[in-house]
């Protein structure tokens, strides 16, 4: 597992769009071969949608030739609810950049048949060839998409009946009326992101930073979900300062002087490339 740590969420939102460009033009995508880019939805991630759309608008992107699946949905608002992760996509990114909406998928919470729609979602990922990466944030019980403290380490996308303390919290988008929150959300599995080729967190805030603790520094255990990537042989954390608050100092050292030792081999890469157009 990686940790790279930046100053503040916005470093942290910019340098996340900036290694997505990477990573899609280091594959080369085209008709027969798509990128296949698993999205969250929530705060954290907003900041590197913005930098993704101006950086397609400026001519430095295209995903023309990436396909994505969403981390998950609230079961029984409408597509067009201003709360419902259809409209954030839309909203946020998916209308401001040249991706084809027939290679957009986003689990649908009004499904007749929920379950079913679930193991559709799978085989959907599986056909298109898995996930390339897979971009996730956190809660601050350390939750990734809705897989709430005590969710299986090898579950699959599923029907999720959300934990109280997740309804409470997110009556403040409900205008504060509880009862409007959905009790139930469709989700992909720990399992499902687990079978990812990279997996990519972005965690930023104080809020967070216990999670992170959780996450890095002790064992895996379903009560922290992302603790589950400890065993993903390609994670990478990217984080702000303000999320290592409570790692131990040697941590923060370790992480930090091994990505300055990464970075300058990058730089003496370069160079020697540079050297050979030269010559």
């Amino acid at each position: 597992m990686k940790l790279i740590i930046r100053d503040n969420s916005n470093d942290v939102t910019e340098w996340a769009a900036k290694y997505v460009i990477k990573r899609i033009k280091e594959y080369n995508p085209g008709p027969d071969n798509y990128f296949v880019l698993g999205l969250p939805t929530g705060g954290t991630p907003l900041g590197m949608y913005k930098n993704l759309v101006r950086a397609y608008k400026n001519g430095k992107i295209s995903f023309k030739y990436v396909k994505t699946f969403n981390m998950d949905e609230y079961v029984g608002i409408a597509e067009e609810h201003p709360e419902s992760y259809h409209r954030y996509m839309f909203d946020n990114f998916f209308k401001h950049i040249d991706i084809d909406p027939n290679n957009v998928h986003i689990l649908n919470g009004n499904a007749t048949d929920l379950k079913k729609e679930c193991e559709e979602y799978e085989r959907k990922i599986t056909e298109s060839g898995g996930i390339e990466l897979f971009i996730g944030g956190i809660g601050p019980d350390g939750h990734i998409a809705f897989n709430e403290p005590g969710s299986s380490l090898v579950s699959r996308t599923r029907v999720k009946t959300l934990a109280q303390d997740t309804i409470l919290a997110n009556a403040r988008f409900f205008d504060g009326n509880v009862d409007a929150v959905p009790k139930q959300a469709l989700t992909v599995g720990v399992g499902t992101v687990m079978d990812a080729r990279e997996v990519f967190i972005l965690i930023t805030g104080a809020s967070k930073a216990y999670a992170l603790y959780k996450a890095l520094e002790e064992g895996v255990s379903h009560m922290w979900t992302v603790s589950a990537f400890q065993q993903h042989g390609n994670t990478m954390i990217i984080c702000d300062e303000d999320a290592t608050l409570e790692l131990r100092v040697r941590t923060v050292k370790y992480f930090k002087d091994m990505w300055s030792v990464h970075e300058k081999l990058n730089e003496l890469v370069s160079e020697q490339a540079m050297r050979k157009l030269v010559l």
